[in-house]
């Protein structure tokens, strides 16, 4: 007995309901999720927060919170949901923020880590990430309490708990303790 697999659009995703787990769509595949446990939230929360307040005070842009969708690939589609993502002011379209998913990778995305992605998972979605445009992809390690910074000219640098990130020239001016990620009590 063979199976076929079918292929979904980002139109036929975006209708699903929403519910209990979470979906991604990877050229065309269907990837099923359960929600996020209580640590991974409160870091992506707090990351949020952080870069948030930088960028509206700043006027850089528009940070998304987890489950935005971002379309990076076509026939097949590909729709993946970073932890947090930024995206510059001078991509936003002048009629406003698609009600959609968004067109391309954000700028930046970020990906809390959970205690079941793997190795692979990560590189593959940080390479994913990368090749669909963005400029940097940060991961955050709960367990090893530091953030690997990828960037789009194949840099890769870690900063450790008692190290402060930056933003770099893609959030300038952008700075915070990376143990501060880390507390959530």
């Amino acid at each position: 007995m063979s199976s076929t697999l079918q292929q979904i659009s980002a139109e036929d995703l975006i209708r699903l309901p929403r519910g209990r787990v979470r979906h991604e769509l990877v050229k065309g595949e269907l990837l099923t999720m359960s929600p996020a446990g209580g640590e991974h939230g409160a870091i992506a929360g707090t990351l949020a927060t952080i870069i948030g307040e930088f960028v509206r005070r700043h006027r850089l842009g528009v940070v998304f919170g987890a489950e935005t969708g971002f379309l990076t690939e076509r026939n097949p589609d590909t729709v993946r949901a970073p932890d947090v993502a930024f995206v510059r002011r001078e991509r936003i379209p002048l009629e406003g923020l698609p009600t959609g998913y968004w067109p391309g990778a954000p700028d930046l995305a970020v990906e809390v880590l959970s205690p079941g992605d793997s190795v692979r998972e990560i590189d593959e979605k940080t390479a994913e990430w990368l090749r669909a445009g963005a400029q940097a992809v940060w991961v955050v390690s709960p367990r090893w309490k530091t953030v690997t910074v990828y960037a789009a000219d194949g840099s890769i640098s870690t900063v450790a708990a008692d190290v402060t990130l930056d933003g770099g020239a893609l959030l300038p001016g952008f700075s915070c303790p990376v143990g501060d990620l880390f507390d959530c009590g």
